[in-house]
């Protein structure tokens, strides 16, 4: 098949590349106009640009797709695969390809759709997760299933891992339904169940440890590697301070303490009261430092308080 990809960031390059290997001809690779980047704000290519030039595919980086449509015809693509792209295409874009455009999806639609299905399965602690391939329509994540995979989330899952298995099953997935194309029936969304994931928020990173040790460690989880959860410390050497928590552990333990208060304290082990259960610090990152393992955080600070 002729293939034009769309995608941005580095979810998508595993799908590309598994098509690039594949017997098909990638004729274009769509992604997101170079932005900014760090500090200085130096401009910088997304992941799927870095991955199609290096492999010496076309790049394409329109601003809006609507002034774009006429170049996209003039390739004559059979199908277009779009994953996690960052822009909405204009309903006229999904009829150019033969066999129109395919989406790769990080849940179990309808569970899920919009920017961080990823993170909000986590959040909510769902047990299951998955990736959908879908016929794309006019409205964002509402189309027909070609393909589905399931996956079981994991207890230490977080965000970064979950990201980085369902790239892999996406990719796969993929090639199965290209494979088939001319035997698959499309299968309608349930209209039933349909939720949608908000892309996160730094404000929501904040931990309120009168929740559970259960919903806490999901947070910690979910928001892993981005934006982190966060919270309010001190300890013998600084008052309220910004501790970030990459991981903990939940201990299905009683205390009479008030959520936030630490309950045990070792030269490696630093539990924290939460309203329901205990939860067991594992690594986390100081405001200004680097991110270290608990042992060498306690090797260095006596932690009292978090908030």
């Amino acid at each position: 098949m002729r293939i034009v990809f769309a995608g941005t960031p580095k979810f998508a390059v595993e799908s590309l590349s598994v098509l690039h290997s594949a017997d098909h001809e990638i004729v274009a690779v769509y992604c997101q106009p170079d932005r900014p980047k760090g500090r200085g704000k130096i401009l910088g290519s997304c992941a799927v640009k870095q991955y199609a030039e290096d492999n010496n595919l076309l790049v394409i980086q329109p601003e809006n797709f609507n002034d774009n449509q006429n170049q996209l015809a003039m390739l004559e693509p059979d199908i277009m695969v779009v994953v996690a792209y960052g822009q909405i295409l204009p309903e006229s874009v999904l009829t150019i390809p033969k066999y129109g455009c395919l989406n790769i999806h990080a849940s179990l639609l309808p569970r899920w759709r919009g920017a961080a299905p990823i993170e909000r399965a986590i959040l909510e602690g769902d047990s299951v997760t998955g990736i959908a391939i879908i016929q794309m329509s006019k409205d964002l994540d509402t189309g027909d299933i070609l393909l589905e995979k399931k996956y079981k989330i994991s207890p230490t899952d977080t965000a970064q891992m979950l990201h980085d298995k369902l790239a892999g099953i996406g990719a796969h997935a993929l090639i199965e339904v290209l494979d088939n194309i001319h035997t698959i029936e499309p299968k309608p969304q349930n209209k039933e169940g349909i939720t949608y994931a908000q892309k996160l928020t730094k404000n929501e990173a904040w931990i309120d440890w009168s929740k559970s040790a259960v919903e806490i460690n999901q947070k910690i989880r979910a928001f892993n590697s981005y934006p982190v959860a966060q919270t309010n410390a001190t300890s013998d050497k600084f008052t309220n301070k910004v501790l970030r928590i990459l991981s903990a552990k939940v201990v299905n333990e009683i205390t009479s303490k008030s959520p936030g208060h630490v309950t045990t304290r070792t030269k490696d082990k630093c539990q924290i009261a939460t309203g329901n259960g205990l939860l067991q610090l594992e690594r986390v990152q100081l405001a200004g430092k680097r991110a270290i393992d608990i042992k060498d955080f306690a090797n260095a600070y006596r932690l009292n308080k978090l908030e």
